[in-house]
């Protein structure tokens, strides 16, 4: 943790406490009051000087440590709610803020998370929780389709969409657990709409639609937050609500996205293969060529993780001939010709062509551009730092990995990390090497000392 994330997090604290008017011995008063309410007796019984103290330190420039996993809680339940004490953890509020003062603290994700599912809870028990859940932004439209399905219109689907949008377009520049928490409510609600009797049919595929795309990205921010069986269960409903639309390509695009993450949650690709497979069979009967083009990718590459180089081969040749084609119209634009590089290179290295590799991964690096592409810059820069390595140029491969190092640490991300992992792996003839000593000083600094 730098000295510039903890200022950041210093900042985010005092803002929170300034705008709601509170003085220090203010917010230590209404900290003591909070435990008392939480029967936290360790701290009800302190003196507010002593907690004043330790909030004013928490706001210094100069302090060089980080809130007790035990003022982490109170900070979360009291800023769970607005200062006329009625529940607010959705996006934008005082609660989302703390998730991010926290982060730039150097909390991990993992514990960021339990704060928000304790907070998320206790809020869980009143009548109002959902609409807590959704935010002073939500619409009244959407509250009364909750209360009542029938009433469900178009209006709240595209209200509903647009916020999965907005998660999904911010993978990679916040913390996985606040994207948790500004997707919780939606998925909620497709939960609620989906299982319901009373939604009109014309919404149907609208619906089902959001509610897959919901429960995908669902499961992707549950796999990197390293709650694996959460994902699966996220997985099994975007299934389910894709397999009853009429046009196959939404199921294909579940399959795809499952099949990756479930390769890399359990390092078991056979596994994950045979969900590559239904993938293939969905997206061929689909509209989407750039998601058949995406399924026979993933296919391809799980084909050369299992020995398969043959068919892996054919696979990618597929792709590479389906993504040619015109894909003026396609439903989708989540897959195009520089991603399909990124996965020959991987392709090409478990088939030990790491010049052919080379090739593919750098036209697929200089393809990602947005800040929605960091993770997968990071994966694949991992990536090519091992074709550098295999092509004997083992300093280079050490020079790559700092940077993905780097982009790990400010986005996070579970296969970013297990491509460093595995590329620090293939260097270790070379341990010896001050820059072998340089990069492994790096990675303890700036992933494992946080």
């Amino acid at each position: 943790m730098s000295g510039s994330e903890q200022d950041t997090g210093a900042v985010i604290l005092r803002r929170l406490r300034e705008a709601r008017g509170w003085s220090w011995a203010d917010l230590a008063r209404a900290i003591r009051d909070t435990a008392r309410d939480l029967g936290i007796s360790s701290v009800s019984d302190v003196q507010v000087a002593s907690i004043q103290r330790s909030v004013a330190r928490w706001e210094s420039p100069t302090y060089t440590g980080r809130p007790s996993e035990r003022n982490q809680l109170l900070l979360a339940h009291l800023y769970s709610k607005t200062s006329t004490g009625e529940a607010s953890i959705g996006g934008g509020s005082d609660f989302d803020a703390l998730l991010s003062a926290l982060h730039h603290f150097g909390i991990s994700e993992e514990r960021l998370r339990s704060l928000r599912d304790l907070v998320v809870e206790s809020a869980a028990r009143k009548e109002s929780a959902l609409l807590a859940l959704l935010g002073p932004e939500s619409s009244p439209a959407l509250a009364r389709a909750l209360r009542s399905p029938a009433k469900l219109d178009q209006g709240v689907i595209v209200e509903l969409q647009q916020a999965v949008t907005e998660v999904n377009r911010d993978v990679g520049t916040q913390p996985f657990v606040r994207l948790q928490l500004r997707l919780a409510p939606v998925v909620e609600s497709c939960r609620r709409l989906t299982g319901a009797t009373e939604t009109p049919k014309s919404l149907h595929s609208d619906l089902c639609i959001l509610a897959s795309d919901a429960f995908v990205l669902a499961g992707r921010l549950a796999f990197e937050t390293h709650d694996d069986s959460a994902s699966a269960l996220l997985y099994q409903a975007a299934t389910e609500a894709a397999d009853t639309l009429n046009d196959s390509w939404h199921l294909a695009a579940v399959h795809a996205s499952h099949a990756m993450v479930a390769h890399y949650a359990t390092g078991i690709p056979s596994a994950a293969r045979r969900i590559a497979q239904e993938a293939v069979r969905a997206a061929e009967s689909g509209s989407s060529i750039r998601i058949r083009a995406r399924a026979l990718a993933v296919q391809a590459e799980l084909s050369a993780r299992t020995g398969r180089h043959r068919e892996a081969d054919i696979g990618l040749l597929r792709a590479r001939k389906t993504i040619d084609r015109n894909t003026a119209g396609d439903p989708t634009d989540e897959f195009g010709s520089d991603r399909l590089d990124g996965f020959e290179g991987v392709c090409q290295l478990h088939t030990d062509r790491p010049g052919t590799a080379s090739e593919h991964i750098e036209r697929c690096i200089r393809g990602l551009q947005s800040p929605r592409s960091t993770i997968q810059l990071g994966i694949n820069t991992a990536d090519l730092a091992m074709a550098r390595q295999r092509l004997g140029d083992p300093r280079a491969a050490t020079e790559l990995l700092h940077k993905s190092v780097d982009i790990v640490a400010s986005t996070g991300g579970r296969v970013p990390a297990q491509r460093i992992r595995q590329a620090r792996l293939e260097l270790r003839q070379w341990r010896a090497e001050s820059f072998v000593a340089d990069l492994d000083d790096h990675i303890h600094d700036a992933l494992l000392g946080k």
